[in-house]
C-alpha cells in the first residue's frame, strides 16, 4: 500500500509541472518537455496500479501513450467534441506528431530510471 501512495503522489507531482511547462517553459518545454511530464506522469500511474511490475508498467504506459497519440489521427464529431474541452484536450491531445512518440519515450524511460535508482536507494538505506 504505502509504495501505491508513493507512485500516486509521484503522479500527481508532475501534474502541475507539466502544465506549467505550457506556460512557462522555453520554447523546446513547450513542444517536447510537457509530452515527457504526461507521459511519465503515466508511468507512474500504471506503477500505482501495479505495484510489483516494473517492466509491465513501462510497456503498459507506452503503449497507452502511443495509442493516444495515434487516436489524434482520427477525427470523428463526437472525439474532436472531448477535444474542445481543456481536459479532453490535454489528455487526448489534438494532433499527431511523430515527435511526441519520441517524447513519451523518453519520459516514460526518465521515469523508469528514477524508480529504478528509487528502490535501490531506498532498498540499500535499510
Amino acid at each position: 500500500m504505502k509504495n501505491r501512495l508513493i507512485y500516486l503522489l509521484c503522479a500527481l507531482f508532475l501534474i502541475p509541472i507539466g502544465l506549467a511547462t505550457r506556460i512557462y517553459g522555453t520554447e523546446f518545454m513547450k513542444l517536447y518537455g510537457g509530452d515527457a511530464l504526461w507521459a511519465m506522469m503515466i508511468y507512474f500511474g500504471f506503477r500505482m496500479l501495479f505495484p510489483s511490475k516494473q517492466s509491465s508498467a513501462f510497456w503498459y504506459a507506452l503503449i497507452f501513450c502511443y495509442l493516444i497519440e495515434i487516436s489524434q489521427l482520427y477525427h470523428a464529431e463526437w472525439i474532436d467534441a472531448i477535444r474542445q474541452n481543456r481536459l479532453g484536450g490535454l489528455i487526448l491531445g489534438f494532433g499527431f506528431l511523430w515527435s511526441d512518440l519520441v517524447s513519451y519515450l523518453v519520459g516514460i524511460l526518465v521515469g523508469y530510471y528514477l524508480d529504478k535508482v528509487g528502490q535501490e536507494s531506498f532498498l540499500s538505506a535499510y
